[in-house]
């Protein structure tokens, strides 16, 4: 946190990029990186770490670790269908053993072909062949297999999909397919599918769900939200590293600190740009 807090008050992306690869993001920050680059490069350098944690754990932790790195399976995805509609993607990140499906999702050349190769995954029918389709239903997923795999993040993973309703419904307006709408009656009950109002979602939301929406009235505040998740998820993660034994806790935790950490200096970054 300390160095994040140098890094937002640098001068220029370069003078951020310099102070930033002498930390230990400093395996893939490199001098010269333009904000983009050096953001990118603080995931890859996340996902490094995960890999190496993951490599020195038991097969129950590194299954952990699989699960919850599952998000950079999803950011490579993001990226192909980026690649699909022309854009210029960025660098794939390397997975490794923690990828899920991404050898042969990589080798998809158009969205028909990535539903189908996600349908014969892990992963499941995304319930469309829309970019949008794919990727909520890629997210919604994902939050199923965390509820499944790992019961202590159990309450992260409801918080995040209904904060993905509510953007969804209330803040973009737009419908959502058959097969996202079952999965978020499966994860969250099927009142809070039809709430006109972020408040109104928050009353038919589960307990362990309707956290992240508190207070939240108009569709506007929903970065509120946001941030109230990624606090809570720290504070929740160092909570758990101080945990004793051999418990999944403190792994957990580490996972989940490393992320916020990732997510805080990415931020930082951007603030220097604006400087």
């Amino acid at each position: 946190m300390v160095y994040a807090r140098r890094i937002a008050e640098c001068g220029s992306v370069g003078e951020a990029v310099a102070l930033l690869k002498d930390t230990p993001y400093g395996h893939d920050v490199r001098r010269g990186q333009s904000l983009a680059e050096a953001q990118w490069a603080v995931l890859a350098t996340l996902l490094w770490h995960l890999r190496v944690l993951a490599g020195w754990l038991p097969r129950e932790g590194g299954q952990m670790v699989r699960v919850l790195a599952r998000w950079f399976e999803l950011a490579n995805a993001d990226e192909l269908m980026y690649r699909f509609a022309g854009g210029e993607a960025e660098p794939e990140f390397t997975l490794g053993s923690l990828g899920t499906a991404w050898p042969r999702l990589r080798l998809c050349g158009s969205l028909p072909e990535l539903r189908a190769a996600l349908a014969a995954s892990p992963w499941g029918d995304p319930g469309g062949a829309g970019r949008r389709e794919i990727q909520l239903g890629m997210r919604l997923a994902w939050a199923e297999r965390v509820v499944a795999a790992i019961p202590q993040a159990r309450s992260w993973a409801l918080g995040a999909t209904a904060l993905l309703l509510a953007r969804a419904r209330l803040g973009e307006g737009d419908g959502l397919a058959d097969k996202a709408r079952a999965r978020c009656r499966v994860l969250l009950g099927g009142g809070a599918l039809d709430a006109s109002s972020p408040g109104e979602m928050v009353e038919r939301l589960p307990a362990a769900a309707r956290w992240v929406l508190h207070e939240i009235e108009d569709p506007g505040e929903l970065w509120r939200a946001e941030e109230r998740w990624w606090q809570r998820v720290e504070d929740d993660g160092r909570d758990l590293l101080t945990g004793a034994g051999f418990s999944a806790g403190p792994v957990l935790g580490a996972v989940v600190v490393l992320a916020a950490d990732a997510q805080r200096v990415r931020a930082a970054l951007e603030l220097a740009a604006r400087s």
